[in-house]
């Protein structure tokens, strides 16, 4: 017979379940017997997340998003509210101080025309971000919807739609523009807000597409359709949710993009014209004076690439997020 060992108190004798035992002790054995259990009876750590919410839970940990998105907050509202720390009016100049540098109340100085330069750059982030929000929104809606039925229905559809893009594609963004926009005499945003959604939607319909195609082959989704749901319910239930993501992504990489277009536009002076405020316009304002008065570019020209780089670290950080791959 085995020698019986001597009782201790702070041990413990657990059962393996293969018929041997295994030796524990004390506090293990109490968290082997005690089960956590949250208000339904379940353990809370095992309950699974959704993708956006992982997501969410993944992006209020990133330092990337939360810069990125404490920058974007502040160019917004000073979009909406330029004269919470911009006082003057952009459109006013005073020549006798052309090209003069800082001074008090004029932090940039002033530029050629001997505007206030820090006043026109604050100014300027109206339209960049109106013109990038909105050529977005524009573009996302539009390829989504265009990419999304071609890669569901399938058919001549998708062989028309590919073969639209394929043309879409073969245009330069710059000559299209200097083409397009150079016959176009307003001064609005709304030319280079068309402009941008008429040549930036094929690359999102390609990604709804092609996302639509992956999602509609899973497993509910083809449960979904044996137990007789309609082609609408599909589409707005099961197969946009989960194929969403891609296109959330690469619109929000692309937003920075926009922005750098518009103002590259303006530059080449088919974008927005004077009198509008525009970082692009200022840019190529200040250009030939480069030597003289640095800063009169210089300014705009961070804004503009503060901006941009927010953008794109915002979407690098929500690709990351919200691709399972990447984790």
């Amino acid at each position: 017979m085995p020698e019986q060992q001597p009782y201790e108190p702070e041990r413990a004798v657990a059962g393996t379940g293969m018929g041997g035992q295994m030796d524990l002790g004390a506090s293990e054995a109490v968290t082997l017997e005690k089960t956590p259990s949250g208000p339904d009876g379940t353990d809370p750590q095992d309950k699974p997340r959704s993708l956006w919410s992982d997501a969410w839970h993944d992006l209020r940990r990133n330092p990337v998003f939360i810069i990125s998105a404490l920058v974007i907050l502040f160019l917004v509202v000073i979009s909406l509210w330029p004269s919470l720390i911009a006082s003057g009016s952009p459109l006013k100049c005073d020549l006798s101080k052309s090209q003069e540098g800082s001074q008090s109340g004029h932090p940039f100085g002033f530029n050629g025309q001997g505007c206030d330069v820090y006043t026109r750059t604050v100014y300027g982030a109206r339209a960049s971000v109106t013109v990038g929000v909105l050529a977005t929104l524009g573009v996302a809606i539009l390829g989504s919807v265009l990419g999304g039925l071609a890669g569901f229905y399938g058919g001549a559809g998708d062989a028309i739609l590919s073969r639209i893009t394929d043309i879409f594609f073969a245009i330069p963004v710059v000559l299209g523009g200097l083409v397009l926009l150079s016959v176009i005499t307003s001064n609005t945003v709304w030319p280079v807000i068309g402009f941008i959604v008429l040549l930036g939607w094929p690359q999102i319909s390609r990604i709804a597409r092609g996302s639509v195609i992956t999602a509609k082959q899973n497993d509910y989704v083809q449960a979904a359709r044996a137990l007789g749901a309609s082609n609408s319910r599909l589409l707005l239930r099961h197969i946009t949710p989960n194929a969403v993501a891609p296109v959330i992504v690469v619109a929000t990489i692309a937003l920075g993009t926009y922005i750098a277009l518009e103002a590259t536009l303006s530059f080449l002076g088919v974008g927005l014209k004077p009198p509008s405020v525009s970082w692009g316009i200022d840019i190529s304002a200040a250009a030939p004076y480069v030597r003289n008065a640095p800063h009169a570019l210089l300014w705009p020209s961070g804004a503009l690439a503060v901006t941009v780089l927010a953008f794109i670290m915002l979407g690098d950080a929500v690709r990351d997020a919200l691709d399972p791959k990447l984790r």
